[in-house]
């Protein structure tokens, strides 16, 4: 039984029903392989249904390599493949980079595994992300935003304008939680704070060159190069040592940042290709 762990709790779900909103994001997706897979969704810390750190803490990729490791530990999984998307794939990179004998099969959805910042920049970065969370841990308790379920949607949209309106709601079944007087977002608002954990393009690269298993990347072509247009040679880096490796597949596809939830059948049919080939047939 192969176990696939991801970031993307609705991909996944129509699939298998198994529902856990990072995974939310996978929800629309058409077939993955079912005959001997089992997925596990995770929402990671702060995200969707699960706890929120503790007053203090920061969200980081470290932090939350090191929760990865903890599920994976609690549930006894000595072998498996990890798929992410956006964020959730640059944990994915980073896990594997760390742990690479615990992973078979390694799957990144519009990024490459690493976001790789300017090593001129990261103290700057750093002081800057102290402070916001010093400054926010300073003002008087900030109670959550009562929305409408409309007024919750079109300010989901508004943050996410790519976002079709049933792709929105699929990522609101575990964004919001019911409250008096209407809804409000479950996500901690500190995770969209500034990582303070920054990993500069020539870790990265010595980072990825230590995954073992196969990776497949599957890019959008309206979607992480237009996000971050200012560090595109960096991406540029992380692209070329993903070609030049023979077991790693990468793919574009048409869409945007989300492709993978706004047209699941464009994104499913290359992950499940490759699981089955790269992956399943060991």
């Amino acid at each position: 039984m192969k176990t696939l762990i991801c970031n993307l709790p609705k991909f996944v779900s129509i699939q298998k029903k198994t529902v856990s909103a990072q995974m939310a994001s996978f929800s629309s997706s058409s077939t993955l392989p079912r005959k001997g897979c089992r997925y596990l969704a995770l929402d990671m810390a702060g995200h969707g249904l699960s706890s929120h750190r503790p007053a203090g803490d920061f969200y980081t990729f470290p932090g939350y390599v090191a929760d990865v490791r903890r599920v994976t530990e609690s549930l006894q999984l000595n072998k498996f493949t990890i798929m992410g998307h956006s964020m959730g794939a640059n944990i994915a990179g980073m896990f594997c980079s760390l742990y690479p004998e615990k992973v078979d099969g390694l799957v990144f959805l519009d990024a490459y595994g690493f976001l790789p910042t300017k090593l001129k920049e990261i103290p700057d970065m750093m002081r800057k992300g102290i402070d916001e969370i010093i400054q926010f841990e300073n003002k008087a308790e900030v109670k959550s935003r009562v929305y409408t379920y409309e007024k919750a949607v079109e300010r989901l949209q508004t943050a996410n304008p790519t976002l079709s309106k049933e792709s929105t709601e699929i990522l609101l079944e575990r964004g919001l939680a019911q409250v008096e007087g209407g809804f409000a977002f479950t996500r901690d608002i500190r995770v969209n704070f500034r990582n303070i954990a920054r990993t500069p393009l020539e870790l990265s690269l010595e980072m990825l060159s230590r995954i073992q298993a196969p990776v497949l990347v599957v890019m959008a072509d309206k979607g992480l190069k237009v996000i971050f247009p200012e560090i595109a040679s960096n991406y540029s880096s992380l692209l070329t040592h993903h070609e030049e490796r023979d077991v790693n597949t990468v793919t574009w596809v048409s869409g945007d940042h989300h492709v993978h939830l706004d047209h699941p059948e464009v994104v499913a049919p290359v992950v499940s290709d490759f699981l089955l080939k790269k992956v399943l047939a060991k």
